[in-house]
């Protein structure tokens, strides 16, 4: 991926700002650099986007909200396809859809199908990393934090090799804002080796910047429903 690599293998660490960047432009921002009054008006901010954000993609029609998962399934398959010399067997970690995510059930089923091991996340314990277990379309679903459908106890927990990720928003440096519980960053923080991390979502979710602070890691990929628009 990036970097003319076929393999479906994360950059990891953090993005590395270059020397006198604030003195070369005057909009630079450093998340390793960050005052606590910085942090909060940062949270407040990013409270609020959420919160905009959020109600746009609530008022998107159902035409175009279907149309937007599948452009989405369209561009992961293609993906795929482009690094399955990479990806070989390896265990995908799709997501759930809540809150008028988008919605990628369809090609979960069908990459279930083709052999493809498949997982979906949850919360085993409250600010901590997320816990992956395998996912079947006969697996009986039940409510976990949240109300969020989840596979049950007793199905197998893995180590995904690459992780989706649901966007509220993102920048062009690959940074997502999320729902604010630091989930996803916590999880590719703890994970080793570290997944290849897909963000998904809306073009028109893209955002000058998240103001990134020290604790968020850059996705591998975004993609939206116009293609990868970072990474790939």
């Amino acid at each position: 991926m990036g970097n003319g690599s076929n393999s479906f293998k994360s950059e990891g660490g953090f993005a590395s700002p270059p020397c006198m960047a604030a003195e070369v432009d005057p909009g630079y921002f450093d998340p390793l650099a960050v005052d606590p009054e910085q942090a909060r008006d940062v949270a407040r901010w990013r409270t609020a986007e959420r919160k905009r954000l959020r109600e746009a993609r609530r008022t998107l029609s159902s035409p175009r909200r279907k149309a937007t998962g599948e452009a989405l399934m369209t561009g992961l398959e293609r993906l795929f396809a482009a690094n399955s010399a990479g990806a070989g067997d390896g265990i995908v970690a799709f997501y759930w859809p809540i809150k008028d995510e988008p919605d990628l059930r369809s090609l979960m089923t069908e990459m279930q199908a083709s052999g493809r091991r498949i997982a979906l996340p949850l919360v085993e314990t409250r600010a901590a990393p997320l816990v992956f277990r395998l996912w079947t379309p006969e697996t009986r679903m039940e409510r976990g934090h949240w109300n969020i459908p989840v596979p049950p106890r007793d199905a197998p927990e893995v180590m995904p090799d690459v992780v989706l990720a649901p966007l509220m928003g993102w920048d062009s440096e690959g940074y997502r804002l999320g729902y604010g519980g630091g989930y996803f960053d916590r999880t590719l923080a703890a994970l080793s080796p570290r997944p290849f991390s897909i963000g998904v979502g809306l073009a028109a979710a893209q955002l000058p910047t998240i103001y990134p602070q020290s604790h968020d890691i850059p996705m591998d990929v975004i993609l939206t429903e116009r293609g990868i628009e970072v990474g790939g």
